[in-house]
């Protein structure tokens, strides 16, 4: 009689739980949670913190404003983001090809930053009117300051030393920038795209809430003045879902992109 091998005994060791995979799901399900027994535990009134299960029911129920509101709302933000993406690239690579440039329009650029763009949707509704461009130029304007400010410092950083070993082998300044200054800052340019998109949110959300007749911004708005607390706190969950995906599709553009500026996180 044959002897029939031993099946190797399987070890817990063997099974590895994908912690860093799980962990954004765990969080959120936990907060939710949390949440809910919270307002049921405080009694609080749906109109004053409406609990996670109440505000799904809202979603369900208004699902058809819900769900056109937020393709309007993404599509401004795209939009403008779209425009900030080539508008704050072209402006970086000029402000970046000179320290003199650099060191003159720097200072406008954050004296620009620093002026509040809800600040700015009044005028553009002078100029424009009320709808889809005063949203689409305010997500513009909110986001593309920080692609400019990243792609600019990505070649005003070129090192000193290189510019001159290159000179020195008689490359021209159009060299520099084409051979080293803009390999350098595209891995500023693609990591500041994942800032970008959420600012362009706030921004047409902001605009969408003031002067505009579509959208996540406008459909809170109404909400709020009805008293539909429910409705406003799923404006703002259909919100943060569109933002988390655009991030990711960011991250995964910067990593496709980009993958050769960062250390790798694996074993040899």
């Amino acid at each position: 009689m044959t002897d029939i091998p031993a099946r190797p005994a399987v070890r817990a060791a063997d099974f590895k739980v994908p912690w860093i995979r799980l962990a954004p799901w765990l969080y959120t399900i936990g907060l939710f949670v949390v949440w809910e027994v919270a307002v049921r535990l405080s009694g609080l009134p749906h109109t004053v913190l409406p609990a996670p299960s109440r505000i799904f029911q809202a979603i369900v129920q208004y699902w058809g404003p819900i769900s056109r509101n937020s393709v309007q709302t993404l599509y401004t933000t795209l939009l403008g983001f779209g425009l900030a993406v080539v508008a704050g690239l072209g402006i970086g690579l000029f402000i970046g090809w000179s320290k003199t440039i650099y060191a003159g329009l720097y200072p406008l650029m954050i004296g620009f930053n620093a002026i509040p763009k809800v600040a700015l949707v009044p005028i553009l509704v002078i100029w424009f009117g009320i709808g889809t461009v005063p949203a689409v130029l305010t997500a513009f304007l909110i986001s593309f300051f920080p692609i400019v400010v990243n792609v600019a410092t990505g070649l005003a950083t070129i090192e000193p030393e290189t510019e001159d070993v290159l000179r020195a082998l008689g490359a021209k300044k159009l060299d520099i920038m084409l051979k080293v200054g803009i390999p350098r800052s595209m891995p500023y340019f693609f990591g500041s795209l994942k800032v970008a998109i959420t600012l362009a949110f706030v921004g047409s959300v902001v605009s969408e809430t003031v002067a505009s007749n579509n959208g996540l911004g406008q459909m809170m708005s109404q909400a709020q003045s009805q008293f539909n607390v429910p409705l406003v706190f799923a404006g703002l969950l259909a919100l943060a879902v569109e933002g988390i995906a655009m991030y990711a599709v960011m991250a995964w553009i910067e990593k496709r992109s980009t993958g050769w500026a960062h250390r790798s996180t694996m074993g040899n």
